[in-house]
């Protein structure tokens, strides 16, 4: 892998992220994934930290199934972009409807490891609840408790990776869990490095959005003088959420560009080896 092989697909990727088409797409799912966050805060609002963990962490992995199915259909859409052949975005979409249907069921596992993770610190929670013994035993056992929270965010990592390396791989070969298996174990095999350089490409321009986005909305929040009461709380990120949403889809778009520029670059080096 040289320098210009990766300036030559992060160009391409960089240039046919700017559809309007898509971006309006993109933003209108990215805001019902905002929605879907806000009412789960909004439930979050006068719950315990053991609740408001499950609330948190749920509506994430819920939002990653939504965003691995909208994944697939923007791949279709720029594998056809690439090849400059007419497209019409409902067709695609219409096509590609059984795929993205089976492809969200991969974000189901991630979901029910979560819970798993959740219940089992549930246990440490009702341990501290013990008279007497209670406070001394989650002082020793302290380490349980942050290999699981350290769990949960292992899962947003792992959630992150399927996002990119699932998607172009069920968006160009279909949902059939054993090929898709082999072809992304053969991946992982190849060349580590350049798996690690081209991912961090693809990522970074959304963690550096992601990151200005949220500064800038905590940043408003602390500005809000109504939002002591819950109600004008939710309402108040509601309508933070809209230019969020909008906002941060050109950087979901190049992703999933660049995720489809990744993987058929690694595997056109994996048959030229």
């Amino acid at each position: 892998m040289q320098l210009s092989d990766i300036q030559r697909i992060f160009n391409r990727a960089l240039i046919l992220t700017f559809s309007k088409k898509k971006l309006a797409m993109v933003s209108i799912i990215l805001a019902l994934c905002g929605l879907l966050i806000v009412f789960f805060r909004g439930l979050a609002i006068h719950a315990g930290n053991w609740i408001m963990l499950s609330l948190t962490f749920i509506p994430v992995f819920l939002c990653s199934g939504i965003l691995l199915s909208a994944g697939i259909w923007l791949t279709r859409i720029y594998h056809d972009e690439v090849k400059n052949k007419a497209i019409k975005y409902r067709d695609v979409l219409l096509n590609s409807w059984e795929v993205i249907i089976g492809a969200s069921y991969f974000a189901i596992p991630i979901i029910l490891s979560y819970l798993l993770v959740w219940m089992t610190l549930g246990i440490f929670i009702l341990l501290k609840e013990i008279p007497g013994v209670g406070k001394f035993f989650m002082a020793i056992l302290a380490f349980a408790p942050f290999l699981l929270n350290l769990s949960s965010l292992l899962l947003c990592l792992f959630a992150l990776l399927v996002l990119y390396f699932v998607t172009p791989l069920v968006a160009l070969k279909g949902v059939n869990r054993i090929q898709s298996a082999q072809l992304l174990t053969l991946r992982l095999k190849g060349d580590v490095f350049c798996n690690i350089v081209l991912g961090l490409v693809a990522v970074l321009p959304l963690i550096f959005c992601a990151i200005l986005l949220l500064t800038a909305a905590f940043i408003t929040e602390s500005m809000c003088e109504v939002c002591e009461s819950p109600v004008y709380t939710i309402v108040h990120s509601f309508f933070i959420m809209i230019p969020f949403a909008v906002m941060l889809s050109p950087a979901v778009i190049f992703f999933f560009n660049f995720a489809a520029e990744a993987h058929v670059f690694m595997r056109e080096k994996q048959v030229e080896e």
